[in-house]
């Protein structure tokens, strides 16, 4: 996606990639980091912020999925929390009946200055998330939820893999210098450290707040071998991967890291 700052025209996107995608058989659709709104305008976003439950265009995708019978992972949104003035950004998985099965706040708060000149400060009006979220029985298994920044720690990581997640979410919205430098070296490693599948849907190109983000959605198997990469070039048509059961366990029996994973003394 190349989110904008019209969060019905978001929405719209989303639902019309949800038809395609189950008009091509799938289970399970994921979409990147604030797909329903990405604007750095605090200020002008903060109309479209609201408590999860008063989102108009997160009921529509609610019953997107309920009438389509499908699964939607939700790679974020901005969410109003109630218990005071701050957000969060918060995926959410949305099950084949319309159902949210889970949320996860995103940790890892984005507050870099980059060579580039880009700086970004998300903890200044994001509170982070405290709690490691696992799904079970989902079409694609076990799935662990992560958010962009979040990959940059591997603890979370391994807690992942202490769950026995079959496959991991990370939504994104890479900066182009930091896209360049480090996404498929890191979501390579994620999969590989947790012998899982990673799904990495990724915001792509220039968006209309003026930042450009890196693209590449990827999908990559449990021995770090991208089973589909989306390119940095915007489009409508949704990509598509098979999810394995098959593999991981193939993977984990011959390479048994979970399993003979032992505590460090501190």
């Amino acid at each position: 996606m190349t989110t904008g700052i019209d969060v019905n025209a978001n929405a719209r996107a989303i639902i019309a990639g949800m038809e395609r995608a189950a008009g091509e058989g799938a289970a399970m659709v994921f979409t990147p980091e604030m797909a329903l709104l990405l604007d750095r305008n605090r200020q002008r976003a903060a109309e479209h912020v609201v408590p999860e439950d008063a989102n108009g265009q997160l009921a529509q995708l609610r019953d997107c999925a309920a009438r389509l019978g499908l699964w939607l992972a939700l790679g974020s949104l901005p969410v109003r929390r109630l218990e005071d003035e701050r957000w969060a950004n918060r995926s959410l998985v949305i099950d084949d009946r319309g159902e949210i099965r889970a949320r996860y706040d995103k940790i890892h708060m984005f507050d870099v200055s980059l060579a580039s000149g880009e700086s970004w400060r998300e903890s200044a009006q994001y509170a982070p998330g405290e709690r490691v979220v696992v799904v079970p029985d989902t079409p694609v298994g076990r799935l662990g939820l992560a958010v962009c920044y979040d990959i940059r720690f591997p603890a979370l990581f391994e807690a992942l893999g202490r769950e026995r997640c079959d496959c991991i979410a990370i939504p994104a919205a890479f900066t182009v210098p930091t896209g360049n430098a480090h996404w498929h070296l890191l979501q390579r490693a994620r999969a590989v450290e947790a012998s899982a599948y990673v799904v990495a849907a990724a915001q792509v190109g220039e968006h209309e707040d003026g930042r450009h983000t890196y693209g590449h959605s990827l999908v990559v198997d449990p021995w770090g071998e991208v089973v589909l990469d989306m390119g940095a070039n915007a489009t409508d048509q949704p990509g598509f991967a098979r999810i394995d059961p098959l593999r991981i366990t193939e993977v984990r029996a011959q390479l048994p890291s979970l399993a003979n994973r032992r505590d460090l003394p501190r």
